[in-house]
Formats: structure tokens, sequence, C-alpha cells
């Protein structure tokens, strides 16, 4: 992990970071934003996780909850089997995916009004950014990037958002199965056991009661929370490091676009992520200390990264 860290600097890891944490906030109007549940309610799909996780791994293909869990990593299984293969009765992963793509499109078009430059400024640049993520090993990547660019700009920047937050996210997984956690023990090494975590998390991914304290045994004898839950130094460092090997692998990419360029994107965009978080259609136990601060000073700063 070390050697690998070593192939980038901590600017420019910490440019990696500022560029995905403003990015997310886009991309997450395609699994929050009321437009997207709409459309996916008009479809047949009333579960909005189960739209999640079939619009997600759409890409790949219809495949089945075995495979759909094994890509996300912190989802529960249980949650995949609620969502596969029974969403596919309803539309095909084609049918998905432009459905999907429209509502997000539609979602940023309306908070982006007024704003069509910087949108217009900020999709060509995530565009180009998203040519240079690696999709090698990256298996949510590659079949994202297969998919065809979209021509309206709200639509356009949001594929780049997610094309990009794939690829962040599937070198995460990666650092996570080496660091030996599972998908709830990851989400554990946030922040620790708290009421917070328990509650939004087990509800959005899944996780039943009898898993969640089993993840919390484990941790404890690895070390990593004490016996209030919280997380031990050794916790700390371990998720530390996670983080850091994260923007390592994310930062070559924006060092082929280059910095200045980097900045530029980071500009355009951090108007339509502020409006986007004003509207409140995001939920903040994410956005709130484990993905960025929105309410901070200055630019959204990121945190943790989110265990896909």
């Amino acid at each position: 992990m070390q050697a690998q860290l070593l192939d980038t600097t901590a600017e420019e890891r910490e440019l990696a970071r500022r560029a995905w944490s403003h990015l997310e906030v886009v991309h997450a109007v395609g699994i929050f934003g009321p437009d997207v549940m709409e459309a996916h309610g008009e479809a047949g799909i009333e579960d909005p996780i189960s739209g999640y996780v079939a619009a997600r791994v759409a890409p790949v293909g219809a495949v089945g909850p075995e495979v759909a869990a094994a890509l996300f990593h912190s989802f529960a299984p249980a949650a995949m089997r609620r969502a596969l293969p029974a969403t596919w009765e309803l539309m095909s992963p084609a049918q998905l995916i432009e459905v999907t793509r429209r509502a997000a499109g539609d979602v940023l078009g309306r908070l982006g009004e007024g704003l069509e430059d910087e949108v217009a400024r900020a999709a060509e640049l995530a565009r180009e950014a998203s040519l240079f993520h690696p999709v090698e090993g990256r298996a949510l990547a590659a079949g994202r990037s297969a998919l065809s660019w979209p021509g309206e700009e709200h639509q356009l920047l949001w594929e780049a958002a997610t094309r990009i937050r794939e690829s962040r996210g599937d070198g995460h997984v990666a650092c996570l199965v080496a660091a030996g956690l599972d998908g709830v023990e990851a989400h554990l090494t946030v922040a620790g056991d708290t009421d917070e975590a328990r509650a939004f998390l087990k509800g959005l991914q899944g996780w039943s009661d009898p898993e969640w304290e089993a993840a919390v045994d484990r941790l404890r004898a690895r070390g990593l929370l004490d016996g209030d839950g919280a997380l031990t130094e050794a916790g700390r460092q371990l998720r530390d490091g996670l983080e850091a090997h994260t923007d390592a692998l994310a930062a070559p990419p924006w060092r082929r676009l280059g910095p200045e360029s980097t900045e530029q994107l980071i500009e355009a965009l951090q108007p339509i992520v502020y409006r986007i978080l004003d509207a409140e259609i995001l939920p903040m136990p994410i956005f709130a200390g484990k993905t960025i601060d929105p309410r901070g000073p200055g630019s959204p700063e990121a945190h943790g990264t989110p265990d896909p």
C-alpha cells in the first residue's frame, strides 16, 4: 500500500478527493432525486432501494443478486434478492438505464436553471476526465464506460460523474477486500457503531441486527472497535490508510486531466452542487460527516469514501 502511495503526491491525492466530493453530489441525484424515484415508480418499481440496485448494476446486464452483491460489496445479500431478478421483469437493463439517466438530468436541469454556462463547462470537463479513469479490474466502471453518451448536457454531466464515481468506487472496494473487510465491517470503520449509522445503513443497505452485531464483534476481536463500539487508534489508522490508498488509486486520471483543468471543473461544479445540497433531496446521514460537509465554509470537503 505504501509503495502505491509513493506514486502520487499528497497534493494529487487531495485534488482527486476534492474533485470526487463535488461529483459525488451530482451522481447522487440519480439515486435520491425525486424525479428518479417517481420514474422508477411509474415503471412499477415501488421499492426505491430495488430501483437503485437495478439501475446501478444495469450496465453490466441482467445479473442476479449474487453478482450484484459481489460488485456492490457493501449491500446485504438480502437487499439484492429483493431487487433482483424481479426488477428485470418490469424493465430491461437498457430501459432502466435510459429512464434513470433522463430523470437524473431532469433534476439537474431544474436545479441548474440559470447555470447553463457552468453546467456546459462542467459536463465538458467531467466527460474528458471520465475518459482517463481506468476500467481494468473495475467491473461497474467498465459496464458504464460501454454506454453511449447522451446528447443533453445535464444528462451528460450526470453520466460523466457516475462513470468517475464507479471507477473510484471499484478501486475503493478493492482496498476494502485487501484489508479483509466485508460490507458491514466497512461501514463500521467509517465512524464506529453509532445509532445514526445503524438506523440509516441498516435500512438503506439491508443489514439485519444479527449481521450488524456479528460484525461489531469481529472488529472488536481485531482491535478495531472498543467496548463502546468506537473506533480504536488501530481502527482509525486502518480507515485513514484505506482513504489514502483510494485517493492514490484515483489520482492518476486527474493528473492526466491536469490540475488547472481539474480546478476549473470544481469551480464550474460548485454552483450546481450547492443548489443540490440546498434543495435537501439527499440524505444527510451520508452527506454530513461521511462523504462531505455540505454546510462547511468554502468548497465541500470529503471526509470518507462512501462504501458503494
